[in-house]
């Protein structure tokens, strides 16, 4: 998401460098969006990614956009499915997307009507598995009936740790894949800042909850730790925060977010570290001690988050 300008200044030269790198080192997991940057996001990667596309599997959501006054809006319209793929496709300059996302639940459509949509894009050969993100585990049993689920994409780290109340155990019954985003905490886990002030001018996590220096302080102290278990091993607090969100369940992949090279290599890194069961319970014991401060995403965002 941070390639082209959502995090502080764009670089194209540098995103394609650290790109064409993800797949020289392995990587074959791309993740977009049609609302990220309004669809500059897909044109960016599809642009630096159609040469190499038989070694990736590519990752894109539909069905988020916002209204008036900056309002987050969730459209899973059968209609307005159909349209944003081809939308998609077109910005990609690809002929199918293997994993395609209802990015938010659409409370107001029966989610049966938009996962059948997506089950005909599917027989269609438009796109190869069907995944959602932030949904209930309700909305994930519903749409299961109708088609498999390949995917369930939800924020998941250290310092948001819903999935864990239920989502996991049912993605493993069902033989979906858990994708954790976020699993760095938007940088805030990794140690890249401590305060907004750090942050670019232009930088969206100005607008985040937990960055506010009044939550920051407190958070910190988690960060804090995190760079204590990482020293231990001689790591990065990208690297564990990589590694803890890996050893909660066999079915869980992250995607962290990166537009460096040097931040590529550091987080490939993270999947290589296995933390012990002493750190992952001091962890643990900090957060019973010391609970997250702030909200995962704005309120606007908040609202159309799928709950039970």
């Amino acid at each position: 998401m941070g390639l082209v300008g959502w995090y502080g200044t764009r670089d194209d030269e540098e995103s394609r460098a650290t790109l064409l790198m993800a797949l020289d080192q392995g990587v074959n997991h791309f993740d977009t969006a049609a609302s990220y940057q309004v669809g500059e996001n897909e044109r960016f990667v599809g642009s630096v990614l159609r040469p190499h596309r038989s070694r990736v599997f590519l990752a894109s959501k539909c069905g988020l956009s916002r209204g008036p006054g900056g309002a987050a809006m969730a459209d899973n319209r059968p209609e307005t499915i159909r349209q944003s793929l081809d939308e998609s496709l077109t910005r990609l300059g690809f002929e199918t997307i293997d994993l395609f996302y209802l990015h938010r639940i659409d409370r107001t459509v029966p989610i049966e009507e938009s996962v059948g949509a997506l089950a005909d894009l599917v027989r269609a050969g438009k796109i190869r598995h069907i995944g959602l993100s932030e949904c209930s585990v309700t909305t994930l049993r519903r749409a299961a009936a109708v088609h498999p689920v390949a995917a369930v994409q939800s924020e998941y780290s250290m310092w948001s740790r819903e999935p864990e109340q239920a989502m996991l155990t049912v993605c493993r019954e069902l033989g979906t894949t858990f994708v954790a985003y976020s699993p760095l905490g938007r940088g805030f886990l990794a140690g890249n800042f401590r305060r907004l002030v750090e942050l670019p001018i232009n930088d969206n996590r100005r607008n985040q909850p937990r960055f506010q220096d009044a939550n920051a302080e407190q958070n910190g102290r988690l960060v804090d730790l995190v760079h204590a278990i990482g020293a231990e091993h001689a790591a990065s607090a990208a690297q564990v925060a990589i590694a803890w969100v890996l050893s909660r369940a066999p079915n869980v992949v992250a995607i962290p977010g990166m537009k460096t090279r040097k931040h590529l290599l550091d987080n490939l890194a993270g999947g290589r570290l296995q933390l012990a069961a002493e750190q992952l319970q001091r962890i643990d014991a900090l957060l019973a001690e010391s609970p997250v401060a702030g909200e995962r995403h704005p309120a606007a965002m908040m609202q159309i988050i799928d709950r039970d």
